[in-house]
């Protein structure tokens, strides 16, 4: 696949990196990730995947958009409210980007969701449970998984490389067992420019991956907005684990 004239204007800041170029965006264009979320780290997510060129981007979600949302979630307006996220969330992604094929779920993610031949996930959810699933899915497929969360001023985000790495998951560091957080946006508050810093660290983690330039796996970085503060922690792979342990 060569790139048309108008793609070489689109995406000419990508080719004149020597470590992209046409090689590297004609691969992002033939690239289908799967986001799951679509609330304050979908958002900056999708967009910013949208506008580098990713072939398909899949948007999960079973919620309509609510007037709460709109402090931190940057792709709905008020006269979204009550309409499902994912279709107005697709309006404005076309909007940004025709070139990027969008494919909707206006539900909960599900087996027959997950079936489809992603090259990478993205989880943007808000429950442990979901995070759980996408982890114990993409382990089995080899697909890498890019998870992120945020609270209050605090974000946190963790990233396996599957297909080159499947000794330690997310299950190793939060067991899948472990009761749902009882602090969350919703009883708790978050500051909507940390979604957007982590969402945007998400989509930079994803075209690293995409482009072979990631060695992090597993390793969770964490980002204190109150005091413009990173912190990178390593985890070890628990041999136990009954996803990816070896007894």
């Amino acid at each position: 696949m060569s790139l048309t004239d108008s793609q070489f204007m689109r995406y000419s800041r990508h080719l004149l990196m020597n470590d992209i170029g046409e090689q590297g965006q004609e691969k992002l264009l033939n690239d289908h990730v799967l986001i799951v979320g679509m609330g304050g780290l979908g958002c900056p997510v999708s967009l910013y995947l949208a506008a580098a060129g990713i072939g398909q981007l899949s948007i999960c979600d079973g919620d309509t958009v609510d007037q709460t949302n709109l402090q931190r979630q940057v792709l709905y307006t008020p006269e979204d409210c009550g309409k499902p996220k994912v279709e107005c969330a697709q309006k404005r992604l076309n909007a940004l980007n025709l070139e990027t094929q969008i494919n909707v779920y206006a539900d909960k993610v599900t087996s027959q969701i997950l079936a489809h031949n992603y090259t990478l996930v993205v989880d943007c959810t808000d429950n442990l449970a979901a995070r759980q699933q996408l982890n114990a899915h993409c382990h089995q497929q080899k697909i890498p998984f890019v998870s992120a969360s945020a609270l209050g001023w605090e974000g946190q985000l963790v990233a396996f490389d599957f297909g080159h790495n499947t000794s330690l998951c997310l299950n190793c560091i939060i067991d899948k067992d472990s009761p749902e957080p009882m602090m969350n946006c919703g009883n708790s508050g978050v500051v909507g420019p940390v979604l957007g810093a982590m969402g945007s660290l998400q989509a930079t983690t994803v075209i690293r991956i995409l482009l072979g330039y990631f060695q992090q796996h597993g390793q969770i970085q964490r980002y204190d907005g109150k005091n413009g503060q990173w912190l990178t922690l390593g985890a070890e792979a628990n041999q136990q684990c009954v996803i990816c342990g070896t007894r």
